[in-house]
Protein backbone atom coordinates (compact mmCIF):
# COMPACT_ATOMS: atom_id res chain seq x y z
CA UNK A 1 0.00 0.00 0.00
CA UNK A 2 3.39 2.15 -0.19
CA UNK A 3 2.72 3.13 -3.63
CA UNK A 4 -0.41 5.33 -2.43
CA UNK A 5 1.14 7.13 -0.03
CA UNK A 6 4.32 7.87 -1.58
CA UNK A 7 5.72 10.35 -3.08
CA UNK A 8 5.07 9.43 -6.44
CA UNK A 9 1.78 8.54 -5.86
CA UNK A 10 0.19 10.94 -7.73
CA UNK A 11 0.61 8.88 -10.75
CA UNK A 12 -0.73 6.20 -9.46
CA UNK A 13 -3.67 8.35 -8.06
CA UNK A 14 -4.26 9.04 -11.36
CA UNK A 15 -4.15 5.78 -12.64
CA UNK A 16 -6.66 4.62 -10.44
CA UNK A 17 -9.27 6.86 -10.92
CA UNK A 18 -8.82 6.61 -14.73
CA UNK A 19 -9.29 2.86 -14.34
CA UNK A 20 -12.06 3.43 -11.89
CA UNK A 21 -14.15 6.22 -14.37
CA UNK A 22 -13.18 3.77 -16.91
CA UNK A 23 -15.04 0.83 -15.10
CA UNK A 24 -17.74 3.18 -14.59
CA UNK A 25 -18.60 4.17 -17.83
CA UNK A 26 -18.32 0.58 -18.74
CA UNK A 27 -21.27 -0.70 -16.56
CA UNK A 28 -22.84 2.11 -16.97
CA UNK A 29 -23.11 1.30 -20.73
CA UNK A 30 -23.26 -2.46 -20.29
CA UNK A 31 -26.76 -1.90 -18.15
CA UNK A 32 -28.01 0.64 -21.29
CA UNK A 33 -27.33 -2.25 -23.54
CA UNK A 34 -29.86 -4.26 -21.33
CA UNK A 35 -31.99 -1.78 -21.15
CA UNK A 36 -32.73 -1.96 -24.87
CA UNK A 37 -33.09 -5.63 -25.53
CA UNK A 38 -35.51 -5.84 -22.47
CA UNK A 39 -36.95 -2.55 -24.92
CA UNK A 40 -36.58 -4.59 -28.32
CA UNK A 41 -38.02 -7.50 -26.73
CA UNK A 42 -41.16 -6.11 -25.54
CA UNK A 43 -41.49 -4.12 -28.69
CA UNK A 44 -41.53 -7.40 -30.53
CA UNK A 45 -44.04 -9.01 -28.44
CA UNK A 46 -46.25 -5.79 -28.92
CA UNK A 47 -45.67 -6.36 -32.80
CA UNK A 48 -46.75 -9.84 -32.84
CA UNK A 49 -49.56 -9.09 -30.69
CA UNK A 50 -50.81 -6.20 -33.12
CA UNK A 51 -50.21 -8.90 -36.24
CA UNK A 52 -52.26 -11.22 -34.72
CA UNK A 53 -54.97 -8.90 -33.91
CA UNK A 54 -54.74 -7.29 -37.63
CA UNK A 55 -55.37 -10.92 -39.01
CA UNK A 56 -58.20 -11.58 -36.41
CA UNK A 57 -60.11 -8.04 -37.39
CA UNK A 58 -59.27 -9.24 -41.66
CA UNK A 59 -60.73 -12.24 -41.39
CA UNK A 60 -64.01 -11.09 -39.22
CA UNK A 61 -64.23 -7.87 -42.35
CA UNK A 62 -64.43 -11.19 -44.88
CA UNK A 63 -67.09 -13.03 -42.75
CA UNK A 64 -68.96 -9.66 -42.89
CA UNK A 65 -68.68 -9.12 -46.90
CA UNK A 66 -69.90 -12.63 -47.66
CA UNK A 67 -73.24 -12.22 -49.66
CA UNK A 68 -74.95 -14.95 -47.42
CA UNK A 69 -74.11 -13.21 -44.19
CA UNK A 70 -75.39 -9.63 -46.16
CA UNK A 71 -78.55 -11.43 -47.99
CA UNK A 72 -79.04 -12.80 -43.69
CA UNK A 73 -79.07 -9.26 -42.24
CA UNK A 74 -80.74 -7.18 -44.64
CA UNK A 75 -83.76 -9.59 -44.81
CA UNK A 76 -85.31 -9.07 -41.60
CA UNK A 77 -86.02 -5.36 -43.49
CA UNK A 78 -87.19 -6.58 -46.27
CA UNK A 79 -84.65 -6.40 -48.78
CA UNK A 80 -83.90 -9.26 -50.78
CA UNK A 81 -81.97 -10.46 -53.73
CA UNK A 82 -83.33 -9.46 -57.43
CA UNK A 83 -84.99 -12.10 -58.68
CA UNK A 84 -84.26 -10.81 -62.29
CA UNK A 85 -80.80 -9.70 -63.94
CA UNK A 86 -79.38 -6.03 -64.26
CA UNK A 87 -80.56 -4.74 -67.50
CA UNK A 88 -77.15 -3.64 -69.34
CA UNK A 89 -77.58 0.05 -71.06
CA UNK A 90 -75.30 0.60 -74.15
CA UNK A 91 -74.61 4.36 -74.93
CA UNK A 92 -73.56 4.78 -78.25
CA UNK A 93 -71.56 8.35 -79.64
CA UNK A 94 -72.52 9.85 -82.54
Amino acid sequence: MEFLVNDESFRNWRMIIYLSLLALIMIASGHGTDHKIFRIAQLNDDLKMLKSEFIEQRTNLMNLKMETKITRELESIGVGPAKSPPIKIIVTQN
